[in-house]
């Protein structure tokens, strides 16, 4: 399917891994120039390098931490700058350290809701006019299946990233017509954390070999298989595309019919 969103720009966060890797490769295959983000300037490097195999749109990486204001203010800058457009905007970040709520500290919790919550009221505040122009863009936030299902272990993200949604659904009212800002929430992924999580489980003695993990882990799942990175990413492209204009403010699961909720 032809996406029609060839020459777009966008910003990707935390695209050096994982997830929001994948976005940034899907919009890259459809001609999407892309700004890569990420703290670790070795993994931005690679995916750099990686990304630009492609042979889609352009790509540009801007290191920097979407806790802080001024990283946010650059990383705008540097799409604005380079590619003189901003059309679409994915957020993307890693999740809070899995604690139960007994565990938590209030460092934990106020760090939590400024990685997950203020980094997309930031990177949303400075994209606005940009996303605003040339007939308008889109958001899309990449959240979790959690903020549908509580995750034992995940009380901070289970909590916190509900707030993304609200803000999302907030948005969708406030920005249309010209901006659409819709969220994706992932289940289970094969991605780097996923593979560590599973390997180390065989080094442990409880699976025999990694393929053997894989399929333990897929057993929940409907469709008898966990997702792929780029799964997600073809959605974000989609979501991100003229291709599906009518869907605005809505909270798309991502999990192979693993969950239970009925909404």
């Amino acid at each position: 399917m032809e996406l029609n969103i060839k020459g777009n720009s966008a910003i990707v966060t935390a695209s050096s891994s994982g997830l929001g890797k994948a976005a940034a490769a899907a919009l890259v295959k459809e001609g999407v120039n892309v700004v890569l983000n990420g703290r670790n300037s070795q993994k931005l490097d690679q995916a750099l390098i990686e990304l630009n195999e492609l042979k889609g749109g352009r790509v540009i990486s801007c290191q920097g931490d979407i806790t802080k204001k001024e990283d946010i203010e650059k990383l705008v800058k540097t799409a604005v700058d380079n590619f003189g457009r901003l059309d679409h905007l994915v957020t993307s970040a890693g999740g809070p350290p899995a604690k139960s709520f007994v565990k938590t500290t209030e460092a934990d919790w106020y760090n939590s809701y400024d990685l997950l919550v203020m980094s997309v009221v930031r990177l949303v505040k400075e994209s606005l006019d940009h996303l605003k122009a040339d007939g308008g863009g889109t958001i899309v936030n990449i959240t979790s299946i959690s903020v549908k299902e509580a995750v034992d272990n995940l009380v901070l993200s289970n909590s916190v990233r509900m707030t993304v949604i609200g803000l999302m659904k907030t948005l969708s009212k406030e920005l249309a017509p010209e901006i659409r800002v819709n969220a994706v929430l992932p289940g289970s992924h094969e991605t780097a954390r996923i593979e560590d999580l599973i390997n180390s489980q065989v080094e442990k003695g409880e699976f025999d070999s990694y393929q053997e993990g894989l399929a333990a882990k897929s057993k929940s799942v409907p469709l008898k298989k966990i997702g792929t990175p780029e799964n997600l990413g073809n959605l974000i492209a989609f979501l991100s595309s003229p291709k599906s204009n009518y869907i605005n403010g809505s909270s798309i699961v991502v999990d192979g019919g693993a969950g239970s909720s009925n909404l």
